[in-house]
């Protein structure tokens, strides 16, 4: 999957869940979903990504096996730019993945908004975003 990000095909990568998959983002902020259920769903965000970051490269990546054979912890980096400004992208993650079949069933995915906001020039909104409505 990582692979097909880092080649822009974001078809085929969507086309790795489970036609009920979802996707889970426990750490979404601002305006990021927090939750995509279904294939079609998650192949709409997927193709929306190459627009806000170019991942380059994957420099880093380590695989922990679970005592579910179903599951992976998945810890790995990604390099690259930003769309919107051009800055340097680098954003650690954390996923937890579920397969069953040969076919994503949860991808749960702990990344950091405050990285991804700061690189997109974005992150006055995100803030504005979190501070409680009359303190806006």
């Amino acid at each position: 999957m990582l692979d097909l990000m880092t080649a822009g095909d974001t078809d085929a990568a969507a086309d790795l869940w489970a036609d009920d998959g979802v996707a889970e983002f426990p750490f979404a902020a601002g305006t990021a979903p927090r939750r995509l259920t279904g294939r079609n769903e998650i192949r709409a965000y997927l193709a929306r990504l190459p627009e806000r970051m170019d991942v380059r490269e994957i420099p880093s990546m380590t695989v922990y096996q679970t005592q579910r054979p179903d599951t992976l912890v998945v810890e790995f980096t990604g390099t690259g730019s930003t769309v919107r400004t051009g800055e340097p992208y680098r954003l650690d993650y954390i996923v937890v993945l579920t397969v069953q079949d040969g076919l994503i069933t949860c991808y749960r995915d702990y990344w950091s908004p405050l990285v991804t906001a700061a690189a997109a020039g974005t992150l006055p909104e995100l803030l504005d975003s979190l501070r409680p409505e009359g303190a806006r």
